[in-house]
């Protein structure tokens, strides 16, 4: 499936290039949507992007992105977007780590990381070391947990309200008035094999009986054609009277 971007290709070369700068801090590199990925180890994520700030010309951090897979040993990928302004070109880095190994930090490199910084790890808990305040920038204050990990319960652990008698929002452990339902969201239409929640406390109506077959109607006879009365018919027209002669 074609990319709805503009086309934008590599700078000739650039693979091999950045494959040979890095050396054995390269752990792989890879293509996908027609940017280029390079995976990295954790430890040098500072020097690799300081590399590929002075020698490849990638002047802007653009972004610090998160990802949970709870299924790996290093459960997060964290993912830097560098962009070139001269070159038009973009670069994506990504490193990986668990909740208890914690990241460089690039604040040095580029000073817009400090906030990217905080925002992955009030989110996904990764910890940032060197960060000069390294706090939680989206949730509330006491916020327990870290919402984007796929652990995290929809619900959350606690919830708020505003109480009439303090005259202030006050915080309660989170109470449910039913549980969360589960759909598969199949259309009606396309024959569900179950009834649906609620209808085993309808009654079943009863099927209606088929219509009896009606008999075809009688063929109507012609009318007979009516005799026109007396009175109705057309008048004579009167003679003429005779002119009288002078004898």
């Amino acid at each position: 499936m074609a990319h709805n971007a503009p086309a934008i290709c590599h700078p000739d070369g650039l693979t091999q290039r950045i494959s040979k700068a890095l050396g054995k801090q390269l752990l792989a590199l890879r293509e996908a949507h027609d940017e280029l990925h390079i995976i990295v180890a954790r430890t040098s994520i500072a020097d690799v992007l300081m590399q590929l700030r002075d020698d490849f010309a990638y002047q802007q951090l653009m972004e610090i992105a998160g990802a949970d897979y709870p299924e790996r040993a290093e459960r997060f990928d964290i993912a830097y977007c560098l962009l070139s302004v001269t070159a038009n070109h973009r670069l994506t880095v990504h490193v990986t780590t668990d909740a208890d190994h914690a990241v460089p930090s690039v604040c040095a490199v580029y000073p817009s990381a400090g906030w990217l910084e905080r925002e992955v790890f009030d989110l996904y808990g990764v910890i940032f070391d060197g960060h000069g305040d390294l706090r939680r920038i989206l949730t509330d204050y006491g916020f327990a947990g870290h919402p984007l990990r796929k652990d995290f319960p929809l619900t959350g652990y606690v919830e708020l309200r505003y109480s009439e008698a303090e005259k202030r929002v006050v915080y309660e452990p989170v109470s449910l008035a039913q549980d969360f339902r589960s759909f598969d969201f199949m259309s009606p239409w396309e024959g569900a094999q179950y009834v649906l929640p609620g209808d085993e406390k309808a009654p079943v109506p009863p099927a209606p009986p088929a219509p009896a077959p009606q008999a075809p109607p009688p063929a109507a006879d012609k009318p007979a054609k009516a005799a026109r009365p007396k009175s109705a018919a057309k008048p004579k027209a009167a003679k003429p009277a005779a002119k009288k002669t002078k004898g």
